[in-house]
């Protein structure tokens, strides 16, 4: 047993059948020996407790040494499954279940793995680390399947993040019903932050790189001042293009520039595989 695992009798019943539903879902469990298809059904309720890492309480229920509960709650048949919320059954099944059908049961009671993440990354935000919130949100987003509320949060995150271009794209998925007051207003950013000058330090290297296309200095120069300001896909590219010229350039500090732009950017992000296979590609 563990925490998210208890095995009932009457001296814990009232507390963690009852009085804990008030705190969390109690998925309970009737089962007993000579049950086949209890044998197969625990395992896999033991599997999603331990998964959900106590978001609900499995407690178990020997129907043969615990008659008194089990009559209590009415069960008839094993095995019998019940999920108890604030101190009433709300739902359940009496039988063998497949995986699929205990999940889709489970996750009307339960809180969405991805709003812990929402949470995570807003803290994160809140922090000015932009950067986690993008790495956190994205992931949020493929496991939730584009849900709306994280699609705008991810799109809020990158356009924090100066990566405009593929806010636009998040964005653009949502279906023109579900084209709301808060899409309009991430458009309205989005718009707000491209016709914001750029910082001069800026303007000026941009000119001045404009005028000397082969000053490698210079580019790398710009480079730090796009990374500096948010704008990571143009750092990036910028770094590329030196390195593409001269794979050695600055003894080996603009390729340094370049990892750690990409390792900057956080584990799993698509920019940064973009343009690790970019340095790969010249290395080997």
């Amino acid at each position: 047993m563990n925490e998210f695992i208890v095995d009932i009798d009457e001296s814990n019943a009232a507390q963690l059948l009852i009085e804990e539903s008030h705190q969390r879902p109690v998925v309970v469990d009737f089962w007993a020996d000579w049950c086949e298809p209890c044998k197969v059904l625990m395992p896999l309720l033991e599997k999603l407790a331990n998964e959900y890492q106590g978001a609900f309480l499995l407690a178990k229920v020997n129907a043969d040494q615990q008659q008194m509960i089990t009559q209590q709650f009415g069960v008839r048949s094993l095995p019998t499954v019940m999920v108890i919320q604030g101190g009433q059954p709300v739902d359940g099944f009496a039988g063998a279940q497949s995986e699929a059908q205990v999940r889709e049961m489970l996750q009307k009671y339960l809180p969405k793995p991805w709003e812990g993440q929402l949470q995570e990354a807003e803290q994160a935000l809140a922090n000015g680390d932009v950067n986690t919130a993008v790495t956190v949100l994205r992931q949020a987003w493929e496991d939730s399947s584009h849900d709306h509320q994280v699609t705008l949060a991810y799109a809020h995150a990158l356009i924090e993040a100066m990566r405009l271009d593929e806010a636009e794209k998040v964005l653009s998925e949502i279906r023109m019903a579900d084209q709301d007051a808060a899409w309009e207003q991430l458009q309205a950013q989005i718009k707000l932050k491209r016709e914001a000058a750029k910082s001069p330090e800026i303007e000026a290297l941009e000119q001045q790189l404009e005028a000397s296309p082969e000053n490698h200095d210079l580019r790398v120069q710009l480079a730090v001042a796009y990374s500096s300001s948010g704008y990571a896909k143009e750092a990036l590219e910028h770094l590329i293009t030196v390195l593409r010229a001269d794979l050695n350039h600055a003894d080996g500090a603009t390729k340094k520039a370049l990892l750690d732009a990409i390792a900057s950017l956080g584990k799993g992000d698509p920019l940064a595989a973009e343009y690790q296979r970019k340095l790969y590609s010249l290395l080997y």
